[in-house]
């Protein structure tokens, strides 16, 4: 029985994101970019329902509601190539056409106008599915509307669907600010997917520009580089979905893999690694000659393929592992490779928990063909984390010191009545920090009660 998935694509980030995101999930599973399934795309043994319901007229459609404040992306999107692919009531682009203005609050406050119109695309996309699983959300978190827009209806989702899962796929911004109210923005939100996610796979704006020069030798110009990192991180999602679509005995429902990372509700912020990172469509990339199922496990640990910026400390350590691999990949060859990684002491787990890494094989899509035989998605849950909380608050701090740039915050709703807002996001990301924190050591089990005594 399929567990379908609608996917919400907020402001700009999530929207460019989100469009490369459905090309290579129309590739992978053999539908042209009009929705028509191609005449050789009869034996994948895919589940193609997990993302895309079919039309009337047999034309597969995307599970996928579009939101921005303001036209542009959402109308290159719609003179692309792949532009008769999605259902057009489920674009929503404000009739101000103005945008968020790069301000958490003014994205926030347009949330709740546009409320109805929002939530109707929503409720029409869960009652036309058979047994939804949950929603993925693409957006960022440092400007207004990915920001505001999304932490109201990560809200507002997780009200209306208490039952339902609501991943998050989560830009995350740079260290040197591109908007100067960044700090505040990122902050307000990060409570929200605290609070009302329950899983947030963090992509970091830092990792991706050193992937994409380092690794993928970026070009010089800005245009095409932020292109390959909007492929870079398609084609995490796409990876972290390919046990949803191509299934095994198991991982093949969102539950089964967010349960085996996620052993404590809060502490619900993953990492990912990508190997190798060669694909068609980044055609500057280095090629990797040699991936035994060893090789792509040893690189998955390998800081340099992660796509976040974290500072690990000494005593960092991951709460969990999971590698999706694709391929052609023989069952002893992963026993051997975890008995390699474990006698190497490669990563060091938590004192608490299971210190072993999980795998799920899963089959590459019979219609997209790559140049290595064997490729890795690790989803890890790791300590560090921290330190991107820590970040966060110190950036915070430095414009909340000097009350700088609060004039345009006054003038929304959510701050009407003063700043509390502000205190209460500092307080839930400083605690999210002390239990990442407080996960290192051995007797972090007992560490809820504690905290309820202070």
């Amino acid at each position: 029985m399929p567990r379908e998935i609608v996917t919400v694509q907020l402001g700009q980030c999530g929207n460019q994101v989100g469009s490369v995101f459905w090309q290579r999930l129309c590739a992978e599973h053999g539908i042209n970019n009009e929705g028509i399934l191609e005449e050789w795309a009869t034996d994948g043994g895919d589940r193609k329902d997990v993302f895309f319901y079919q039309a009337d007229d047999e034309h597969y459609i995307p599970r996928a509601i579009l939101v921005d404040l303001e036209p542009r992306v959402v109308n290159s999107i719609l003179s692309s190539s792949h532009r008769a692919l999605y259902n057009p009531e489920n674009i929503f682009v404000s009739k101000d056409g103005g945008g968020a203005g790069n301000n958490w609050a003014m994205g926030y406050s347009a949330g709740e106008k546009h409320y109805e119109e929002i939530i109707e695309m929503v409720d029409r996309e869960a009652e036309g599915s058979d047994s939804l699983e949950g929603f993925m959300l693409m957006h960022s978190i440092a400007g207004g509307t990915g920001s505001g827009l999304g932490s109201f209806l990560l809200e507002r989702l997780n009200d209306k669907f208490p039952k339902k899962l609501i991943q998050t796929y989560s830009v995350f911004p740079n260290n040197t600010a591109d908007v100067v109210v960044q700090p505040y923005n990122s902050l307000l939100a990060m409570k929200r997917l605290a609070n009302n996610a329950d899983s947030v796979v963090v992509v970091d704006n830092a990792a991706l520009t050193r992937i994409v020069s380092d690794r993928l030798h970026g070009v010089e110009d800005a245009a095409a580089s932020f292109t390959q990192a909007n492929q870079l991180v398609a084609t995490v999602m796409a990876a972290s979905t390919q046990t949803l679509r191509y299934p095994g005995y198991m991982n093949n429902d969102l539950v089964g893999i967010i349960a085996s990372l996620i052993p404590t509700p809060r502490c619900h912020f993953l990492t990912t690694s990508y190997t190798p990172f060669t694909s068609e469509s980044m055609d500057k990339a280095k090629s990797t000659r040699k991936t035994t199922v060893l090789d792509v496990m040893r690189r998955l640990l390998q800081p340099k393929n992660r796509m976040v910026s974290t500072s690990p400390s000494k005593t960092s350590c991951y709460i969990s592992i999971l590698n999706i691999i694709q391929g052609d990949v023989d069952p002893t060859d992963v026993h051997q490779s975890l008995l390699r990684i474990r006698e190497r002491q490669m990563a060091n787990f938590i004192p608490w928990g299971p210190a072993s890494i999980q795998v799920a094989i899963t089959r590459k899509s019979p219609y997209v063909t790559t140049s290595h035989r064997v490729s890795g998605l690790m989803l890890a849950n790791h300590t560090s984390m921290a330190s991107l909380c820590k970040r966060a608050l110190d950036q915070y701090d430095r414009l909340r010191k000097r009350n700088a740039f609060l004039e345009q915050y006054k003038r929304e709703k959510p701050f009407a009545g003063g700043f509390e807002e502000f205190d209460d996001s500092r307080a839930v990301v400083e605690e999210l920090m002390r239990e990442y924190m407080a996960c290192e050591s051995s007797d972090y089990i007992s560490y809820a009660d504690t905290a309820e005594q202070a």
